[in-house]
């Protein structure tokens, strides 16, 4: 009768928390960053609201900028700043451009930067 030992497997607990502390890093990871995309979400769909507007081409640069201001505030759109919101009109040619950044702070001095460019344009070119 031969009394080997047998090789046990599986995780030993070092092992089982180094997993969970990848595993834990990326959850924090999606939690941080999710909502930064459903902000932008937001933005995407106001802006195609805004797009689909009949009377966009016949608003002043100040009109469009004050209709997208209400169209942030209702979505509750807090990461855009009204400097990154670029008219362009020439005629019944209109190019709205939104361009901004959004730092999220995720644990000591490390930081995640998401940059985000947005443009629509409706009318004709002259």
């Amino acid at each position: 009768m031969s009394l080997t030992p047998k090789r046990e497997k599986g995780l030993t607990f070092i092992s089982l928390i180094f997993v969970l502390g990848i595993v834990g890093f990326f959850v924090l990871l999606i939690l941080k960053i999710a909502p930064i995309y459903m902000d932008h979400r937001k933005v995407v769909s106001s802006l195609n609201a805004l797009k689909a507007s009949p009377e966009l081409p016949n608003q002043s640069a100040g009109e469009i900028k004050v209709s997208i201001a209400k169209r942030f505030s209702m979505d509750y759109v807090n990461a855009i700043d009204y400097n990154d919101v670029k008219i362009t009109k020439r005629g019944s040619y209109v190019k709205v451009q939104v361009a901004y950044e959004v730092v999220e702070k995720i644990m000591g001095n490390a930081s995640v930067l998401v940059t985000f460019d947005d443009v629509i344009e409706v009318g004709e070119d002259s």
